[in-house]
Parts: structure tokens; sequence; C-alpha cells
């Protein structure tokens, strides 16, 4: 049998990892609704002024940035915690 070349959770980390997954699970959820929100927001936009809002189109992008982090932990493709553990995503 091969070593792994990944990081194993040790039994009290992994407990800890599972509570902060669930939170972020729920986290997921709620960031989700907001996305629906901010699209209809922006549809609006197109469709009554012409054109979209920069603020929204920028709070869209660090949201989308934030999804992308909420999954990747979920998944164990990282192990950074994302918000509110660490900042909120900045517009790359």
């Amino acid at each position: 049998m091969t070593t792994p070349t990944y990081p194993v959770a040790t039994r009290p980390n992994l407990w800890l990892r599972v509570l902060q997954m669930l939170l972020m699970a729920v986290a997921f959820h709620i960031t989700s609704v907001l996305l629906g929100a901010v699209a209809i927001v922006q549809l609006l936009f197109v469709l009554f002024v012409g054109g979209s809002n920069a603020q929204l189109r920028s709070f869209g992008h660090s949201l989308a940035r934030y999804l992308a982090q909420l999954v990747s932990f979920v998944t164990f493709a990282s192990e950074e915690v994302p918000f509110p553990f660490a900042e909120w995503p900045a517009e790359a």
C-alpha cells in the first residue's frame, strides 16, 4: 500500500472539519439564494436602464469566487476555510 501524498486529517481535526463543512454548506445555500437575487436585479437593470450595474457586476464576481471557495473546501479540494474564517474574496 502506498503512502498518501495529501494531508490526512487527524481524528480531532476531522470533527472540526466536519463542523466547518456543515457551516460552509449552509453558507453555500444562503449564497446561492443571494446569487439568484443579484441575477434578477441585474436583469432588471438591463431591461429598464439599458445596461448592467458595475457595482453589482463586481459583487457578482466576488460572490462567484466565494462559491468556488466553498465548493473547494467542502469537497476537500482545499484546506483553506472560506469567509467568515478568511477574508472575503476580492474581485480578480
